[in-house]
């Protein structure tokens, strides 16, 4: 009879389990905002070292040093222009990532390495510029899925070779 009565006792569901992910993302917050600012130190170190160029500072993440300065024209490239970039990809100390190549890029209708698309923008037709990228600004914590690896801080010397308006007006 005993047995009767407690087999016949009604199921209680079981409820969900109450998780906070509030304090996992303050974690990881917490835990990128140290990595960006040991990042920027190193940045900042690597520059104070290299006491050849002078570097600027963008206000869209990244430092720049012009090896080639244009003070004639006014002209630099918009969203839409074609333009014909030279560029290398390396590491800090220099060690390569990706050779010198040459590609047309179309201004913010592309990918390419979003510190070097907000660069572009700031170069005139014949400019050289050296940049240094933090991770956060080129390819963050996925890599370029080929030789740049996560958090990666990059150098590129980048050349505007020519600047083409969308009716093919070369500049």
């Amino acid at each position: 009879m005993i047995l009767g009565f407690v087999g016949c006792k009604e199921l209680e569901p079981r409820r969900p389990k109450q998780h906070s992910t509030t304090n996992f993302y303050k974690e990881v917050i917490a835990q990128n905002k140290k990595l960006n600012a040991l990042e920027t130190e190193k940045i900042k170190s690597y520059i104070e070292q290299d006491t050849i160029n002078v570097y600027e500072s963008s206000a869209n993440g990244f430092w720049y040093s012009y090896q080639n300065k244009d003070s004639v024209s006014n002209s630099t490239p918009v969203k839409g222009d074609v333009v014909t970039v030279r560029y290398n990809i390396t590491k800090l100390n220099n060690d390569s990532f990706y050779d010198y190549q040459t590609r047309d890029y179309t201004v913010d209708k592309e990918d390419f390495v979003p510190g070097l698309q907000q660069g572009i923008k700031l170069m005139k037709k014949g400019e050289t510029i050296t940049f240094v990228i933090p991770s956060y600004r080129a390819y963050g914590v996925t890599g370029d899925g080929h030789k740049i690896g996560i958090n990666q801080t990059l150098k590129s010397t980048l050349t505007l070779i020519e600047i083409k308006k969308p009716n093919n007006e070369i500049k």
